[in-house]
């Protein structure tokens, strides 16, 4: 009795090992990650994605992620071109495109990216002025993502970006860039003034220069109509006057005469107007 229950135990014991050997050599991999598999130590591929058999204890697989991944760098002191300490933090973007080199050719390349970038970061940083690495911060990126990609592509890692998250420079810089800034707001503001004056300087003058244009344009129209007045009524006159007959300008010069009669001066002119006249009127004319 004894016998048969060592052999039970014994029995399932064997089913349970034979079972997990089954279980580990059966591998489910997603389509984000490739399977690097080593067997007695060497690489012999790639498996992946999908429903992978290995062999027990003679196949290790390692799984790799093939999705891109942010690494955070935390703030590097750098030292710029011209001696001033600037504080950097960046972000590296990269993801694996050959796996099996992420496995042979270095341990834990999230480390050793992380390495490269610091140490090139204050390469880079070193070689530029301070006001420059405040300004070309694009310039900076491009750089490091080029130095850092020739580095990471020997393990099987692309860097697909590098964005610079901050730089702090020395309090002293702080201040005079604060300083700058509203001296720049205030000339800013001087600009503005000085030409919303000159706007309405030169509006106020084209005002007043209508308006002179305008006066001057009234007064000649006034001049105008005046002269035009005057034409008109002088022609009413002339022809007034081509209306009245000799006679009753006769009588008109017989009244004048009356008048010149009556002074005391013994000579009086007669017109030769007048004495054409009469004779007309003897005449019959």
């Amino acid at each position: 009795m004894y016998l048969q229950i060592v052999e039970l135990v014994a029995a399932l014991l064997l089913v349970a090992v034979v079972v997990a050997l089954l279980a580990s050599s059966i591998r489910i991999v997603p389509e984000f990650q490739r399977l690097v598999v080593l067997r007695l130590g060497r690489l012999v591929g790639i498996r992946g994605p999908g429903l992978v058999f290995l062999i027990p204890v003679i196949d290790r697989g390692i799984p790799i992620d093939l999705r891109e991944r942010v690494i955070e760098v935390s703030k590097q002191t750098c030292i710029t071109k011209d001696n001033a300490p600037v504080d950097i933090d960046l972000l590296i973007y990269l993801k694996v495109v050959e796996p099996e080199k992420v496995v042979t050719t270095v341990e834990n390349f999230i480390a050793a990216a992380t390495g490269i970038a610091t140490t090139t970061l204050r390469a880079v940083v070193g070689d530029i002025e301070l006001d420059e690495v405040l300004a070309k911060r694009e310039y900076i990126n491009s750089v490091l993502r080029s130095k850092l990609d020739e580095v990471t592509a020997r393990w099987g890692v692309k860097v697909t970006a590098v964005e610079i998250r901050e730089i702090t420079p020395p309090i002293d810089v702080q201040s005079a860039m604060v300083k700058q800034i509203a001296a720049e707001r205030e000339r800013r503001a001087m600009i503005a003034q000085a030409d919303g004056e000159k706007q309405a300087a030169i509006l106020k003058a084209e005002g007043q220069k209508q308006a002179a244009i305008l006066q001057a344009e009234g007064e000649r129209q006034a001049a105008i109509l005046r002269a035009e007045g005057q034409a008109k009524a002088l022609d009413y006159i002339n022809e007034a006057a081509s209306k009245l007959g000799q006679n009753a300008l006769l009588l008109q010069y017989i009244d004048a005469l009356k008048a010149i009669a009556s002074s005391p001066s013994t000579k009086i002119v007669v017109p030769l107007e007048l004495l054409t006249a009469i004779q007309k009127i003897i005449k019959g004319e």
